[in-house]
C-alpha cells in the first residue's frame, strides 16, 4: 500500500507539471489505476484483520482514539506488534519518537527524534495531526506546547508521542479510549 500511495503521489506531481493534454489524460488514467489498486489492498488488509478475532479487537480498540483510522490501526498492528507490551519510554524509542540528547560536556544540545521505525513514526505523526485538530485533549496539549514557543512540527511530534503513550496504555489495560468530559 505504501508503495502504491507513493507512486500515486509521484504521478499527481507529474500531472501538475505537465501541460500536454494527451499526457495529462494518460497520467489521470494511471492515477485511477493506482486508486483501484490501493482500494483492493486496503480491502485485503481489512479482511486479514477481520479474520482474526484478536486482531479485530485490537483494531477496534485502536480506532476509538481520535486520529486513528483503519490504515493507522492496520499499520500499528503490522509494524508495531510490541504495542501494549512495553513501557512508554521503550515503545516511544521503538517508534522513533523518543527525544535523543545531543549533549557533550557542558554543552546542552537540541533534542531530536530518530531511529526506530520510520513508517510507524510517520503514521503516528499524521494521526497526531488529525487528533490535535479534532480532540479537545490533544488540541489543548499541542496548543500549550506551541504557546510556550515550541515550533509547530515539534508540538505535533510531541503530540504523536503522547498519542503513542495513550495507545500503549490502552492496549496494556485492555480498555477503550475515554474522551475527556467537556468543560
Amino acid at each position: 500500500r505504501r508503495q502504491l500511495v507513493e507512486m500515486r503521489k509521484q504521478e499527481a506531481t507529474r500531472l501538475q507539471q505537465t501541460a500536454d493534454a494527451e499526457a495529462r489524460a494518460d497520467i489521470r488514467s494511471l492515477i485511477a489505476v493506482f486508486d483501484r489498486r490501493i482500494a483492493k489492498v486496503e480491502a485485503r488488509m481489512a479482511e486479514i484483520i477481520a479474520a482474526d478475532p484478536e486482531l479485530a479487537e485490537i483494531a477496534r480498540r485502536l480506532r476509538t482514539v481520535p486520529g486513528v483510522g483503519p490504515i493507522v490501526a492496520a499499520t500499528l498492528i503490522a509494524e508495531l506488534p510490541e504495542l501494549g507490551h512495553l513501557d512508554r519510554r521503550r515503545i516511544a524509542a521503538l517508534a522513533g519518537l523518543a527525544p535523543i540528547a545531543r549533549d557533550s560536556g557542558q554543552r546542552t544540545g537540541r533534542r531530536t527524534i530518530g531511529g526506530g521505525r520510520p513508517i510507524v513514526r510517520t503514521m503516528l505523526y499524521i494521526a497526531a495531526l488529525h487528533a490535535s485538530r479534532r480532540c479537545a485533549d490533544f488540541q489543548a496539549f499541542r496548543s500549550r506546547l506551541e504557546s510556550t514557543g515550541k515550533p509547530a512540527k515539534a508540538a505535533i511530534t510531541a503530540t504523536a508521542r503522547k498519542l503513542l503513550g495513550v495507545l500503549n496504555a490502552m492496549l496494556a489495560a485492555g480498555a477503550d479510549y475515554r474522551h475527556p468530559a467537556p468543560a
